[in-house]
């Protein structure tokens, strides 16, 4: 018996427009109501989640920030929070700039009114525009070099080849000291490449606050459709991937869903399997 859903944002929950359709919205409240427990694990940021799930009446967990950020929308109380180390920060920050690759700084500042960073010259860059649109809030400063805490991600947009070879290069130079994942579903950029703390994964989230309700692994359906829900997606009770998903994401799945992000998907399959 399933007990804890979690359920991505960009391309499963929303839709193109970042909207959730009618039907996913009843279909959410109806389950939370028969006593599901529903999580939502994006990449976002809290405040970003939080903003566009308005619409869903009820209260819920938060594993945002790819889960590094794991916060109860009820008094917005901290469950658990990852963040990476100062000097593993200035580790890839000097890579980054070998390589002429501008960076976006995710931070936990919630309650500071902030939730990334970026330097007066990366907002010139007009591909970060809708990036920095669609996370809301964020802060100036002249440059990267200048003292900042709470570092939960850094995100650098870009092509396929720049990219890989960065991610290549951490995973030699520095063994497990990082999460990353190249995001393949974007509007931003060909793609987006996210570097955290090691534990920072939608899966070690979701987990911590299962543990917290004595919910085990194989009672827990985790659904997206992009490469940083392969964690959930490969450990989960039942892994679902979007019929939009990525190539990867569908190879790890259990199953892919008959529908995609626009045409209510997630309520769709969810239905069928739950019985509800």
């Amino acid at each position: 018996m399933y007990k804890l859903i979690a359920i991505d944002l960009d391309g499963t929950l929303l839709t193109d427009s970042k909207e959730i359709t009618k039907e996913n919205i009843d279909f959410i409240n109806h389950i939370i109501d028969r006593g599901y427990e529903v999580v939502i694990a994006t990449g976002r940021g809290y405040y970003s989640a939080k903003n566009l799930t308005k619409d869903l009446s009820k209260p819920l967990v938060y594993i945002s920030n790819n889960g590094n950020v794991v916060r109860n929308s009820q008094g917005d109380e901290d469950i658990a929070i990852k963040v990476i180390d100062g000097e593993d920060y200035r580790a890839i920050l000097r890579e980054g700039e070998t390589r002429k690759l501008l960076p976006i700084i995710h931070v936990d500042h919630y309650h500071n009114g902030y939730d990334i960073i970026v330097s007066s010259e990366t907002i010139k860059n007009k591909e970060f525009k809708s990036y920095i649109k669609a996370n809301y809030r964020y802060r100036e400063i002249n440059y990267f070099e200048e003292e900042i805490d709470r570092i939960l991600c850094i995100v650098y947009p870009g092509n396929h080849i720049d990219l890989k070879g960065f991610n290549d290069h951490i995973l030699e130079a520095f063994p497990e000291r990082f999460g990353t994942h190249i995001m393949e579903n974007v509007d931003q950029a060909e793609g987006l490449f996210e570097i955290m703390n090691p534990m920072g994964n939608k899966w070690s989230g979701i987990m911590e606050y299962a543990s917290l309700k004595g919910i085990k692994e194989s009672e827990i359906i985790a659904i997206g459709d992009d490469n940083n829900d392969l964690d959930m997606i490969n450990q989960a009770g039942l892994g679902i991937a979007m019929k939009n998903a990525s190539s990867l994401v569908k190879s790890a799945a259990d199953l892919i869903s008959e529908k995609d992000n626009n045409d209510s998907g997630v309520s769709h399959e969810l239905g069928r399997i739950l019985k509800v």
